[in-house]
């Protein structure tokens, strides 16, 4: 029997990261989870606590001291956590530093100091700002993005590859679409079910609502991220991973609605052609580069949103 790697997923109570956490059990490996559970749920992992082979540290990525120790005799890190909210850097400047940047450092620092070579890294699409590409290729640039949830993001890419030169480690970075699915806090479609229950004749939509964006069900961005750790083995390896398609925030509004079995609902529009300062109007990733090895989506952005309308609808609101 091969030996189970000792995989550490930081975040790995969070949205994605605790569906990562699933497969990487299913497949046999030894699961440890580092979350300080400030956005995770203990609900999303309650399954694996009674696993003998899987462990939950409630620490923090700031605490250099207990990401070291948890970084102790592992094979691969996965690393998930972060503050998701994009629009949270317009009235706090301080927390995607703390929570993206830092927290990463103190992480690659951690690897070092323990030998940890290899890391795999979920950053975003927002990265490439507001790209004159559509859709967008892993080397567009120059890179300037917009939010400073995108700048954070691009600096721990940047760390990432650097340290994986200075000190021979191996590097995946992912590229995310808007990834959605069971398990999401936050996010449009979370937003538009919160809003229609509250008020199931009008919807408020940010923006104009003809910002267009590619969107992926959570099942396969952890299928599409395990496929390139397997097929891909350059020292850094760089994979947008998205829909081949998009839908727009109306055409959201409209899905969702239809799922909710609501009819004459009055759409209200904020204005203007982004939903807040740092939201990039439109955005479609290439992923060419992943279907050159072997993997593609089975789901459109409309199918992935609809069959996450519905499970949060089961989950949560009935």
């Amino acid at each position: 029997m091969p030996t189970k790697n000792k995989i550490l997923v930081t975040g790995g109570a969070g949205f994605i990261g605790s569906h990562l956490v699933d497969c990487l059990t299913e497949k046999g490996n030894r699961i440890t989870v580092f979350d300080n559970l400030s956005s995770g749920k203990i609900g999303f992992i309650e399954n694996h606590l009674e696993n003998p082979d899987f462990t939950l540290i409630k620490g923090d990525l700031l605490d250099h001291k207990a990401i070291e120790r948890a970084c102790k005799d592992i094979d691969l890190v996965f690393h998930v956590a972060a503050n998701p909210d994009v629009r949270l850097g317009a009235s706090d400047t301080k927390i995607h530093f703390d929570q993206n940047i830092l927290a990463t450092y103190n992480l690659l620092e951690a690897m070092r100091k323990n030998s940890v070579k290899k890391v795999a890294f979920t950053s975003t699409s927002t990265i490439y700002g507001e790209a004159h590409i559509m859709p967008t290729p892993e080397n567009y640039g120059p890179l300037l993005p917009i939010s400073l949830y995108g700048a954070s993001k691009l600096a721990c890419e940047a760390l990432i590859t650097s340290y994986s030169h200075t000190f021979d480690m191996q590097a995946w970075i992912f590229r995310f679409a808007n990834i959605v699915g069971p398990r999401s806090t936050h996010g449009i479609t979370v937003d538009f079910i919160r809003k229609l229950q509250e008020n199931p004749i009008q919807l408020e939509i940010l923006g104009d609502g003809k910002q267009e964006k590619s969107y992926l069900h959570v099942s396969e961005c952890v299928d599409a991220i395990l496929f390139a750790i397997e097929k891909s083995k350059e020292d850094v390896n760089i994979f947008n991973i998205g829909s081949e398609d998009t839908i727009s925030a109306t055409g959201i509004g409209r899905a969702i609605v239809e799922e909710m079995k609501l009819s004459e609902v009055k759409f209200i529009y904020t204005g203007g052609n982004r939903g807040w300062k740092g939201d990039v109007p439109r955005m479609r990733l290439d992923i060419e580069k992943l279907k050159d090895i072997g993997w593609k989506p089975a789901y459109t952005s409309e199918r992935s949103v609809r069959e996450t309308a519905r499970t949060l609808l089961d989950e949560y609101y009935n």
